[in-house]
């Protein structure tokens, strides 16, 4: 068949083998793995998939979205972005550069929080929002009545309120998106827990930061004034008034300033049983409060 050009007109590939050989051509890699992980991701199915599934049938929509996401990895973007898909705990989301990369770390400061607060009750809070991975699986796992998230970026909130959206089967609890800084949005809320990852690298630190971070993911959700501390302690000056007794206070930290972050808590006599938690690393990561 040919164009109006003269030329041949391109046929789309068909199946997922074809595909992957295409996809690999275009990287230049030898490796057909990243081709294959490029499929699986934008299919929403496992890492081997597409290597056991070489003559499934793919459509023209995936065809297009591969070669984008191609595309965007060979520009550098971490793969991600690349795909517009991150997986956290038992979701998908979707993410682009508006929006933190959702990271294993952060699914176990949700671990603390369903521990910590027998599963649920009340109102959850999550601060700084970002993809809403937080707030959509305390939502989607826990027992709360409600859960409220905010962000500063209007355009992280965007990318939250489509995840709800596409979400929406999953969830047993509603939630709630606010626009503003921080606890500003939440002079009426009352709440069970308070949870949080909020920016926590010092200006003087971005330098240092790997560039798949440091140039693509927003510098917003990343730092935090001069020593790295100013959201953090925004936060525990704030949320001990929104708190229920015994209400739960739970923060993904610098593991560099676990200690700093917790002394602040510990200062504060609106605050008792404070520990700090270990990620799966072994790194200070996790402080964790209740309200006095």
């Amino acid at each position: 068949m040919s164009d109006m050009s003269g030329g041949t007109a391109r046929t789309d590939v068909r199946s997922v083998g074809a595909l992957a050989v295409e996809l690999q051509l275009l990287l230049g890699d030898t490796s057909p793995r990243l081709a294959q992980d490029v499929i699986a991701a934008l299919l929403d199915v496992p890492r081997f998939w597409p290597g056991a599934n070489a003559s499934e049938a793919v459509d023209d929509s995936v065809c297009h979205a591969a070669r984008l996401a191609i595309a965007r990895l060979r520009s550098g973007a971490p793969f991600a972005y690349a795909v517009r898909r991150a997986s956290f705990r038992h979701l998908t989301l979707d993410v682009d550069e508006r929006v933190l990369i959702p990271r294993p770390e952060t699914e176990g400061l949700v671990e603390q929080v369903l521990q910590l607060s027998g599963g649920g009750g009340g109102t959850a809070v999550d601060i700084g929002t970002g993809s809403g991975a937080i707030a959509l699986s305390l939502a989607s796992e826990g027992i709360f009545d409600r859960v409220v998230a905010t962000d500063v970026s209007l355009d992280a909130l965007a990318v939250a309120r489509q995840n709800a959206s596409r979400l929406a089967g999953a969830l047993r609890a509603p939630v709630e998106f606010r626009h503003g800084a921080l606890l500003a949005p939440l002079r009426d809320v009352r709440a069970s827990v308070i949870v949080s990852n909020p920016p926590y690298i010092a200006y003087h630190e971005a330098a240092q930061l790997p560039a798949g971070v440091r140039d693509w993911e927003p510098a917003l959700a990343l730092l935090s004034g001069a020593d790295g501390m100013t959201a953090t302690v925004a936060i525990i000056r704030g949320a001990a008034d929104l708190l229920h007794e015994g209400g739960i206070l739970a923060l993904e930290v610098d593991a560099r300033r676990a200690s700093l972050v917790a002394e602040s808590l510990a200062v504060d006599p609106r605050y008792r049983e404070i520990s700090v938690r270990l990620d799966l690393a072994g790194r200070e990561r996790f402080v964790i409060a209740r309200r006095s």
